[in-house]
């Protein structure tokens, strides 16, 4: 067990401070931006990054300062970070693992989307840990956006040269023995890069993770509807959701640069035609239209505290089959070995009710 800052590293996720001081999330971040050291052959950067959470924040925000400093007891900040190789880096992931029981033992790994800093980045997957009460262990996958409205081209370029490396970071998460599941939100861009990902390694095999792949969260994806036809028939659909939004200004702009092709994340199910091809596709679609926070629209998944908190509850929902086990750490090899049952009586399965489709996200389609 090791200290990062006088704080134990296999802390929980959401860590409250004093009174006053602020909050921290761990976040284990596998970067391919060369500001973070990567290599330009899209070989990525890990690095263990402690991110403050203020103690007035507002579900749904990430408070920054309008100009100045940032104050640590107001703003999203961040409080520590240790860069590491990537023996160092899977290490202390099953460092954090040790001791955690069910759920808890799951991965939620956030791949951001186009136009997206790798602050804005780490600190709204920071939020939305808080915000959606996540128990498991957050880690980042931050690709190199270039943060400019007007490097669309460049971005979705980046993108596809981080394809490879997102691979390696989801079969090595998979691998790691103690690990329950591994779920990935995802979003805009970041959600082509997801499935142009998950294509790949359902390709070499591995389409489900050898059990290990949970639930495939795509927000607002910025993904040709004819594209997403031939990565989701790689994969399980009951396994992936979409959040859509018809008032999606920026997937408009997105539609218009691609020869008005339709995207994924602007389909309307109140539309007989879109419903239909929704249907077809046989995923669980959520239409958050309604939450849309702001013109643009392209946020709500995150920043509706409602829509947030689902997310989060959906993907901590209790499972029969592991909610005994426990990741055991092996001293010898400072790996964890497996995990053991533990005596406990195992919750029922989720009901129906009980999913993110549910009230607020009325379901239109899929499951």
């Amino acid at each position: 067990m090791r200290a990062v800052d006088g704080h134990i590293t296999n802390a929980a996720s959401f860590v409250s401070g004093p009174q006053g001081e602020p909050n921290r999330v761990p976040l284990f971040i596998a970067s391919t931006r060369r500001s973070e050291g990567a290599t330009d052959d899209g070989r990525p950067h890990f690095s263990l990054t402690a991110v403050g959470v203020p103690q007035n924040h507002r579900p749904g925000a990430v408070e920054r300062p309008s100009f100045g400093q940032s104050d640590r007891r107001r703003h999203f900040t961040v409080l520590s970070k240790r860069n590491l190789d990537e023996e160092e880096f899977f290490d202390e992931i099953a460092t954090h693992l040790s001791g955690r029981v069910g759920s808890s033992r799951d991965i939620l790994l956030y791949v951001h989307g186009f136009n997206t800093s790798h602050d804005e980045a780490r600190f709204r997957l920071a939020q939305i840990v808080a915000d959606g009460g996540f128990s498991g262990v957050p880690a980042l996958f931050s690709w190199n956006s270039r943060g400019g409205l007007f490097n669309y081209e460049s971005d979705k370029e980046a993108a596809t040269v981080s394809r490879d490396a997102l691979e390696k970071v989801i079969l090595a998460l998979a691998r790691e023995p103690g690990v329950g599941r591994v779920h990935i939100l995802a979003h805009s861009m970041g959600s082509w890069l997801t499935m142009e990902t998950l294509r790949d390694v359902a390709l070499s095999g591995h389409p489900d993770l050898d059990g290990k792949l949970g639930e495939v969260m795509l927000a607002n994806p910025d993904i040709d509807l004819n594209v997403f036809r031939q990565q989701v028939a790689r994969l399980d659909p009951h396994r992936v959701s979409i959040f859509v939004a018809n008032n999606d200004r920026a997937l408009a702009l997105s539609s218009r640069i691609a020869g008005d092709r339709p995207r994924l994340g602007a389909m309307d199910p109140a539309k007989p035609e879109d419903k239909a091809e929704l249907d077809r596709l046989g995923i669980a679609v959520h239409d958050i239209s309604s939450f849309s926070t702001d013109y643009i629209g392209h946020g709500a998944f995150a920043e509706a505290p409602d829509v947030v908190k689902k997310i989060g509850a959906h993907i901590a929902a209790p499972r029969a089959s592991d909610a005994d086990k426990m990741a055991i750490p092996d001293f010898r090899g400072d790996e964890v070995a497996g995990t053991t049952s533990v005596p406990q009586t195992p919750p029922p399965p989720p009901s129906v009710a009980q999913k993110v489709e549910t009230s607020p996200l009325p379901p239109v389609a899929g499951r």
